[in-house]
């Protein structure tokens, strides 16, 4: 009796093994980043036609936004469930998260949509984030928020309104979805360098303690 767990145990742990050693770079999860990567030329381009100002445009570009918004919410997804992460992806998908963003944002500044204040403010954070991530890593991960899934998608909200060159009341709604967007990018990000500071300290802490342990 106990025998066939442990057996059913050995099995489950051996076709996780073979996944990932099966995890390829053309999966579904790493077509869909590079599918996200691939629009971004296309969604500046479509930003530029007609100098910018054509809602027919605007709202084809808005489209190829959505979309690349709407793959990054299931590529890394798709990965962790199916055993599909690769290293490709580890680096692809969030360069894929920053450019499609990125782009919409110095594009509606560009274009005079969005003051140039916000579109730095989010991008600083953004890269900051990256450079903070690298500068703790080595001591461990620090787990998306609520906070910071509320901010995407406060983010990825407000800068679709903006994208439709929307007139009237929608435009004081877009407002205000941005100022709630800018206020989030800061708080998290705040948040995040905390998270951060304190695990290095912590992990730095346990290095110097496994570091006495080993002179003694």
């Amino acid at each position: 009796m106990t025998g066939m767990p442990a057996a059913a145990g050995r099995g489950t742990a051996a076709h996780r093994q073979r996944a990932g050693r099966q995890a390829g770079l053309w999966n579904i999860a790493n077509i869909l980043t590079m599918m996200r990567l691939a629009l971004v030329p296309g969604f500046v381009l479509l930003m530029f036609v007609d100098s910018g100002h054509d809602p027919a445009w605007r709202s084809l570009a808005w489209a190829a936004f959505t979309i690349a918004m709407i793959t990054d919410l299931f590529d890394g997804e798709l990965a962790r469930r199916r055993n599909l992460v690769t290293d490709f992806g580890k680096i692809a998908d969030p360069i894929a998260d920053k450019a499609i963003m990125g782009a919409a944002l110095v594009c509606l500044s560009v274009l005079g949509d969005l003051p140039w204040w916000v579109t730095g403010v989010i991008l600083a954070r953004e890269f900051g984030i990256t450079v903070l991530r690298f500068w703790v890593i080595r001591h461990g991960v620090i787990p998306a928020s609520r906070g910071g899934k509320a901010k995407t998608l406060t983010q990825g909200i407000a800068v679709g309104m903006y994208i439709l060159a929307l007139t009237g009341p929608l435009a004081t709604l877009r407002w205000w979805m941005m100022a709630v967007a800018v206020v989030l990018t800061v708080a998290t990000g705040l948040d995040y360098v905390r998270q951060a500071i304190t695990l290095r300290r912590a992990g730095r802490t346990a290095e110097r303690a496994e570091q006495e342990r080993n002179h003694e």
